[in-house]
């Protein structure tokens, strides 16, 4: 018998305060749940939420206009412990892609509810714009966070800013009609897993309305805020499995979703025009959260990372199955310890080998089935800050990086889209025509091929690009896992030098 705490939703109130750019399964399991706490808790009904979905499918958009836009969130302790949360702050549902069902094909049926997100975002009543629309929606070089001009998607943009499809194009044209009608600015609070992720939020839209207007340019880099945050929930993507254990705890509910207890939540305090009290609910309030990002991205993501690229190659499925290895914990500690956390500067009092203790943890929780092929997707995007900078920090200092050049290393042969098995699987990534082209020139010289991936300017620092030690660790733990296996380079790892 399960251990279940059911919490339903506080009443809605009809009057929006946000807006949401990417309605997934994170921003409903992350930021929405501490907004219907905060709602029930404190009574404040001025936040309800206005969410979009950007890209993806409209059937989630309709199916929470169906439900009254009342969905449930598992929160799993683990197997046997879970909280049953009812959420309803989400107050309205949006969809602004192209509908790619049956019969609605054609490039003409893009933005179906485009006006009346603008129309929401130009309010008066709207006074912070959230996002999650992945390191990718945000349309900048990983490397060099340069607007990517030449995205089909950026290029709509620049030449109809006023029907625009991108998140920074949609924020451009909302923050132009507030401008135009003497409305002050939104608060852009970036929700996603990025280095200075206000920042390059506001370097994307900054870039984008250049193109239209360099006063308006101007107006968004002097009036608004970007604050940056760090969240942290173990989200995964919803399986067969998950909705048929919700049916037996009585839940029959197609828009929930699952994660873990575990939440997080840290935000720079720069709100002109007013925010919740989220602190009330447990959001750490700061005035600096680049500490709390980088150690989250470089030992949490880092390591998932780690065991995407490493367990997708050896037929792992999940992150659970991945740390019930004891090699694979050995390199997590080993990686989080030893490559991470000596690049990190952190506040007073933080204790590092804690917090990688919590997170060997917080993977070993066999309730959540979050697969490693979701993790490896978008690697190009995601690699620079979970790894790579740190890599560069650590061997600019004397140190070495093993651990990384193996995950490097494993990215390279999994970008080819057959595992060490023969398995072959689709490489989801920006870039993956690129990573092709390379396999099929460089495919039968590791020298050739892992330099001709390093000199992609677009993913690796070029310092760490002309590390040639770097180079050379990659080659060797590239050569050790293709022709021994996981579990001997595993082992060659771990033996003493």
């Amino acid at each position: 018998m399960k251990d279940v705490t059911r919490i339903p939703a506080a009443a809605p109130t009809g009057h929006i305060g946000i807006v949401h750019l990417g309605l997934g399964a994170f921003h409903r399991a992350h930021q929405a749940v501490y907004l219907e706490r905060y709602r029930q808790r404190s009574g404040d009904g001025a936040w309800g939420v206005s969410s979009a979905n950007l890209r993806g499918g409209v059937a989630l958009v309709d199916a929470l206009r169906d439900a009254g836009y009342h969905y449930h969130v598992a929160e799993y302790t683990d197997r046997d412990h879970v909280t049953l949360r009812e959420t309803g702050v989400i107050e309205e549902a949006l969809f602004t892609g192209q509908d790619k069902r049956a019969g609605h094909e054609g490039d003409g049926l893009w933005g179906r509810d485009l006006e009346a997100l603008l129309t929401r975002l130009a309010s008066p009543d709207t006074r912070i714009a959230t996002l999650t629309v992945t390191e990718k929606g945000y349309f900048l070089s990983p490397a060099e966070g340069s607007l990517l001009r030449d995205d089909p998607l950026i290029a709509h943009d620049i030449d109809h800013p006023q029907a625009p499809r991108s998140a920074p194009g949609i924020l451009v044209e909302a923050l132009a009609r507030r401008r135009n009608s003497g409305i002050p600015p939104f608060t852009v609070l970036c929700c996603d897993n990025m280095p200075d992720n206000g920042r390059r939020t506001r370097a994307a839209v900054v870039q984008l309305a250049a193109c239209r207007d360099g006063e308006l340019a101007a107006w968004i880099e002097r009036e608004v805020a970007f604050p940056c945050s760090m969240v942290d929930r173990i989200v995964p993507a919803m399986t067969e499995v998950d909705f048929e254990r919700l049916a037996e705890l009585g839940v029959d509910d197609p828009n929930a979703v699952v994660g873990e207890a575990f939440s997080q939540w840290v935000v720079e305090d720069d709100f002109p025009l007013g925010r919740p009290a989220w602190e009330a609910e447990g959001v750490e309030m700061v005035a600096d959260v680049a500490p709390f990002e980088t150690m989250k991205l470089r030992m949490l993501n880092g390591s998932h990372s780690l065991l995407a690229y490493l367990g997708a190659l050896d037929d792992i499925e999940t992150v659970f199955d991945a740390v019930s290895r004891d090699d694979l914990c050995r390199l997590l500690r080993r990686y989080m310890l030893e490559e991470a956390a000596p690049t990190l500067s952190m506040p007073a009092g933080t204790d590092l080998d804690a917090y990688a203790d919590s997170l060997l943890t917080r993977f070993a929780n066999d309730s959540l089935r979050h697969r490693l092929q979701q993790i490896a997707m978008d690697g190009s995007q995601k690699l620079p800050q979970r790894w790579l900078h740190g890599a560069l920090a650590r061997l600019e200092t004397g140190g070495q990086v093993p651990c990384t050049a193996l995950g490097v290393a494993a990215w390279i042969r999994y970008t080819l889209g057959v595992d060490l098995h023969g398995n072959g699987y689709a490489v989801d990534d920006p870039m993956a025509a690129t990573f092709k082209l390379l396999h099929e020139a460089h495919g039968e010289d590791v020298v050739v091929l892992v330099a001709a991936f390093i000199e992609l300017d677009a993913v690796f620092p070029p310092a760490l690009a002309e590390h040639s030690g770097f180079a050379a660790s990659v080659v060797s733990a590239y050569r050790r896992l293709t022709t021994l296996g996981l579990d001997a380079a595993l082992a060659q790892l771990d033996a003493p030098t």
